[in-house]
């Protein structure tokens, strides 16, 4: 694919898309090497304070990728969505909320600001798209925060091959908003959710952006996706007790896995390949999600 190519991932204007309805969330193990506790995630933002945050100057980071600022063009607003939800100030205040809560890699702000978060939520919680917080989609699940969303791909990202990801797969599809974020941090992403009806969910709300980078897997997570194997990054949006040894075996060697563990007080887990048979651990933050489940729920 061609730089001129990824510039039309997102080739729709948002006045072409259509609204989307409700949508989900992984795991983590300790393993021989813990490295130190970094900044716990800040406080959610209410709309109010989002509002006023709106004439944010964005961070020189977030204009240093101009085919990503393309990716996603903005237009009028999707039929029943009020003007300000799609407006470029929004989605870049949100951005540079991001930036200043920690987030530096330069393509992954872009992506979060190229992506619309609005279209993979509700309509009747569309007021509060762009706030940091995580919102319900449906069957017990969430939307994850935007601070999360970006922190967890800035650390896949920031591995020993200058932060190139070929392979990435996605435990916990949800209702799709990662994966597109994703897209345009990786050459290809592979997603697994449990849930059927949020898999169906995860497929309405992409189709219309055409993103051909994604490949979206109805499944048990907790598996992973042998047959795509190896990746050289894995997220998972659920958390569970430990990271599952089926999901450790499918890294690459020099590949990074991300993701939150715990029951109550869960924290967010960074794990690296560093040998056939080796793994090194590290946790950076305290953090909030979904339990990680196994099966699959029609």
């Amino acid at each position: 694919m061609t730089d001129k190519d990824k510039g039309k991932r997102f080739p729709l204007s948002l006045s072409s898309l259509s609204e989307k309805p409700p949508r989900s969330g992984l795991a983590g193990q300790p393993q021989r090497h813990v490295s130190r506790v970094v900044t716990p995630q800040t406080a959610t933002s209410n709309a109010a304070q989002h509002a006023k945050r709106a004439g944010i100057v964005p961070s020189p980071a977030m204009k240093s990728n101009a085919s990503m600022k393309q990716a996603m063009p903005v237009s009028s607003p999707s039929p029943g969505r009020t003007a300000p939800l799609v407006s470029d100030a929004i989605r870049k205040a949100m951005t540079a909320r991001v930036a200043q809560q920690g987030v530096k890699d330069a393509k992954v702000l872009a992506a979060m600001d190229a992506v619309p978060r609005h279209l993979f939520i509700e309509p009747a919680l569309a007021s509060q798209a762009y706030i940091d917080a995580s919102l319900p989609i449906g069957y017990h699940q969430t939307i994850s925060q935007p601070y999360i969303v970006a922190r967890m791909i800035e650390v896949m990202r920031a591995n020993a091959n200058g932060g190139v990801l070929n392979h990435v797969l996605e435990i916990g599809t949800g209702c799709g908003y990662q994966a597109a974020v994703l897209s345009l941090v990786a050459k290809e992403v592979y997603s697994i959710e449990r849930i059927k009806g949020l898999h169906e969910l995860a497929k309405a709300n992409l189709r219309p952006m055409r993103v051909a980078n994604i490949r979206l897997h109805y499944g048990d997570g907790m598996l992973g996706l042998p047959q795509a194997a190896p990746f050289d990054g894995i997220i998972l949006a659920a958390a569970g007790l430990e990271v599952p040894q089926a999901l450790l075996e499918q890294m690459t060697i020099g590949g990074r896995l991300v993701a939150p563990v715990g029951d109550r007080r869960q924290v967010l887990q960074l794990i690296e390949r560093v040998g056939k048979f080796d793994w090194k651990t590290s946790t950076l933050e305290d953090c909030h999600f979904v339990p990680l489940r196994p099966g699959m729920m029609g």
